[in-house]
């Protein structure tokens, strides 16, 4: 049974670009979410192994998801990613002290993701 990895990301060309990345590793499920509420919508359906999340994003942003994620029993385990545009040392303590296990910035070099996939789901 592959793993699956949820991404959360409200740019359909960003979305596309981590798929191809995650997919170039082959032994992946992916579910794709186009911002939180989706993402959140998801959760419950389904068993996912890792979630990789963008920050900004409308509804509800990839820090409530993350907050959300961590505060839950059923998921407080699962490893988190951020992929964001927001590169600053504050956004990147913010985002990992809610929780989150890496932090990427956009534009983000894909053997780095594949690396922290393959270190978390390894």
């Amino acid at each position: 049974m592959p793993q699956k990895i949820l991404i959360a990301e409200d740019s359909s060309t960003m979305r596309s670009l981590i798929v191809s990345t995650i997919s170039a590793l082959g032994e992946y499920e992916l579910i794709e979410a186009a911002n939180g509420f989706e993402a959140l919508r998801i959760l419950p359906r389904e068993k996912v192994d890792l979630v990789i999340t963008d920050i900004n994003m409308p509804d509800i942003n990839g820090l409530e998801l993350i907050s959300f994620i961590k505060n839950n029993p059923n998921y407080k385990a699962t490893p988190l990613i951020i992929i964001s545009t927001e590169g600053s040392e504050k956004d990147r303590d913010k985002g990992l002290s809610l929780g989150a296990d890496a932090y990427l910035v956009k534009p983000f070099n894909p053997m780095e993701l594949q690396g922290l996939i393959q270190r978390f789901l390894g």
